[in-house]
């Protein structure tokens, strides 16, 4: 039998709307993009490494160190923390400090600011501001600190579940979510407490840190996460009614 061939404009109009249903995070994961890239600091103590994102440690968080902090146009304001980008030294541009064809994947765990002087984290700038591990796994030791390269969303692979580390105090709860695969980037939680008896919506706080004003105090804590790229999954009872500020509670769930 030959090649099958859609020629009904109806089967047409259905096909069109499959292919609209992908998540965009699929689409983009495929596609090579334009970017700079430096590195930071030979002190890679693992607490220096979460920035703006708050991670408190990216071995805690784990991310270990093959992390980066990205530009104004690649952080969106916090919505980037967690996400996992491929990033390949562009050999065509820069064949004497591109390290042929070797990619690594980093987690953006930062922020790199603008200086808003024509700086390379200044917009439209997509900018990768990596830490030295990962730097010098795509380029030559010994080049002038800044490399082009090319670079794609992939999906994230962790080890073990979810983590939730509470803080906060009283009752103002705040949620600092790691360790998240799938897209990595977390857009949308909600919290319920076992005596609350419905789910309530938690805002950003800052990076990867979401907050509540109910008081949960007491109760068993059950998590709802959404990704970019509308992935949903439940964490239920995750964190048992025992918990205190300042402890981390890791889920059996993960995003694939």
């Amino acid at each position: 039998m030959g090649p099958l061939f859609v020629t009904s404009p109806f089967l047409c109009y259905i096909f069109f709307l499959v292919l609209s249903a992908v998540p965009l995070f699929h689409v983009q994961a495929y596609a090579w993009l334009n970017a700079h890239a430096t590195f930071y600091g030979a002190n890679q103590d693992p607490t220096t490494l979460g920035g703006a994102c708050g991670y408190d440690n990216t071995f805690h968080a784990g991310f270990g160190v093959n992390t980066a902090a990205v530009s104004t146009m690649l952080f969106r304001g916090g919505e980037a923390c967690g996400a996992c980008y491929q990033v390949m030294c562009d050999y065509r541009l820069d064949p004497k400090w591109c390290l042929g064809r070797r990619t690594v994947t980093v987690t953006a765990t930062n922020f790199c600011p603008p200086n808003n002087h024509g700086g390379w984290c200044d917009p439209p700038h997509h900018h990768f501001d990596m830490s030295m591990p990962s730097f010098f796994r795509i380029a030559r030791q010994g080049n002038e600190g800044i490399v082009p390269v090319l670079y794609r969303r992939v999906g994230c692979r962790r080890r073990g579940g979810v983590r939730f580390t509470l803080r906060g105090q009283g009752n103002f709860n705040m949620v600092m979510i790691s360790n998240v695969g799938g897209s990595g980037d977390v857009k949308s939680v909600w919290i319920k407490g076992s005596k609350s008896g419905r789910w309530w919506p938690m805002h950003r706080n800052w990076g990867a840190n979401w907050q509540s004003s109910m008081d949960l105090r007491y109760q068993n804590l059950s998590f709802k996460l959404t990704l970019s790229n509308a992935n949903t999954l439940l964490f239920l009872n995750v964190v048992p009614s025992s918990w205190r500020f300042g402890q981390t509670f890791s889920s059996s769930n993960q995003f694939l």
